[in-house]
């Protein structure tokens, strides 16, 4: 009989972070952090994401961690382990993953081409960007409904080759290479970006200390930046439960929990740095910090104003967006597959890994390909509920576009609701004394062991309750 000792972890401490740093560093980071801190005010929304990272992202990151080292088992199979109440949680990490990776891949495609049209203007080819606005770029790609569909699945399949390698074959093989590529590529995207004319602008709107924001708008400086740390972090997806399964007992997870919630934070700020002095030394609007308008639109423009060296730092960012989503979406594939493995090793079926992820992969992939079809909304397809609104003065934002739909099932409800949950069963129903054995194994500290416990008890419930509230609030228009 095949049994669960067969998993097979990471293997290495570093393989693991770098892992699950990738799984943090995604769009999320490299294109949610930019524009967030965009609308979010600057400095003050910069503030209250550190404070929301200590006090929200470290204890549900390190939670999740232990949960699945405690039980050696993927997302689904940890949560019914330890609590039969909160048994079903574990369902919907799965679900949300594949939901994700669909409209995620969408986006992923979309940076494969712009990485294309880089590279063609660097060989002065007649299908690179060169002497195109970004905006005509980004509207002659999203209305290409066949070229749309192409490059998701290009994006798809090399998630499908990374996952079907293995955990420490495939995952931690190509994170341990792309991490510290990224960070390379991001710095010196980050030196031209800041030593364009008129940069300083945007790092003093990052840096200069600026509490305006707070006294006009607290709760929605509030709700974005809690909303950035939870969706930065890879929380409440299955993922950190999974990952958490296959590292070693003798590692410390409150220092690794540590440094994921750090290098998470370091890599939006340095993402930050990228893009907003950038997009303030071309003159972007605000309204232009947002959606795929300021990925595709703005910073394109902006490299096509930096002359013969432009394609050169187009490859160079575009390369690191593709590079940061693949690390997050492989994490997310890896999520449904690492469950259908564990049942089938359980059930004496053997590994079946490369099975199951071509499974996991085709399921995403119907929904990809039905989101790059209908181009964010602009080539008239079907929405599920548009029709019930079509009345109304103005739809609401998850009737826009199938991506809209499946971000708002998806990161809108689902992932909110799971944190919320599994902070409620960590803290009243398994215990955090639980969560204290499993941290403290062969000799390991917990010196934070009090502020945990009264974090996931009462604050981060609370938090995960008001970020729940406000992305409904921004999903459905109320």
């Amino acid at each position: 009989m095949h049994n669960m000792d067969e998993r097979k972890g990471f293997r290495s401490n570093l393989g693991f972070l770098m892992a699950a740093i990738g799984s943090a560093v995604g769009l999320g980071n490299i294109w949610g952090f930019p524009f967030k801190m965009g609308r979010g005010g600057g400095f003050a929304f910069l503030l209250l994401y550190l404070l929301l990272t200590a006090v929200c992202g470290f204890v549900l990151l390190l939670s999740e961690l232990a949960l699945g080292r405690m039980t050696s088992s993927n997302g689904v199979m940890a949560y019914g382990a330890v609590s039969r109440r909160f048994r079903w949680v574990g369902w919907v990490t799965p679900v949300t993953a594949v939901l994700i990776l669909s409209f995620y891949s969408a986006l992923g495609g979309y940076c494969v081409k712009y990485l294309v049209l880089n590279v063609g203007s660097l060989l002065g080819a007649p299908w690179g960007a060169a002497g195109r606005d970004g905006a005509t770029i980004f509207a002659s790609l999203i209305g290409n409904q066949a070229e749309s569909v192409i490059y998701g699945m290009i994006f798809l399949l090399l998630n499908l080759l990374i996952v079907m390698g293995g955990v420490s074959g495939g995952i931690e093989r190509f994170c341990t290479v792309g991490m510290p590529a990224l960070f390379v590529m991001l710095v010196i995207v980050i030196i031209r970006s800041c030593t364009l004319p008129g940069a300083a602008a945007g790092l003093r709107f990052m840096y200069a200390p600026n509490f305006e924001p707070l006294r006009q708008n607290f709760l929605d400086v509030l709700k974005t930046a809690g909303g950035q740390v939870f969706f930065s972090l890879s929380l409440a997806v299955g993922t950190m439960v999974t990952y958490g399964s296959y590292t070693d007992r003798r590692q410390s997870l409150t220092k690794n929990a540590a440094v994921i919630a750090a290098c998470g934070a370091l890599v939006g700020l340095l993402a930050g740095m990228a893009v907003l002095p950038a997009a303030f030394a071309t003159g972007a609007p605000m309204e232009a910090m947002g959606g795929p308008d300021l990925l595709f639109i703005t910073l394109q423009n902006v490299f096509g104003k930096m002359g013969p060296a432009g394609p050169i730092f187009g490859i160079l960012f575009y390369a690191l967006v593709t590079l940061a989503a693949a690390s997050s979406s492989v994490s997310l594939l890896e999520v449904p597959v690492a469950y259908l493995t564990d049942r089938s090793r359980l059930l004496g079926r053997g590994d079946r890994r490369r099975r199951y992820t071509l499974w996991a992969t085709l399921v995403a992939a119907v929904l990809c390909a039905v989101t790059c079809a209908d181009g964010l909304g602009t080539n008239g397809l079907w929405v599920p509920f548009q029709r019930f609104f079509a009345g109304a003065e103005r739809l609401p934002v998850f009737c826009e576009s199938w991506l809209s739909f499946l971000d708002m099932i998806a990161e809108g409800l689902l992932m909110p609701l799971c944190g919320l949950l599994t902070c409620v069963m960590v803290g009243w129903d398994l215990g955090p004394d639980a969560i204290r054995r499993e941290v403290e194994l062969h000799g390991n500290r917990f010196a934070s062991y009090g502020f945990y416990r009264f974090c996931v008890r009462y604050v981060t419930p609370l938090l995960m309750l008001f970020i729940l509230w406000g992305q409904l609030k921004n999903f459905f228009g109320f």
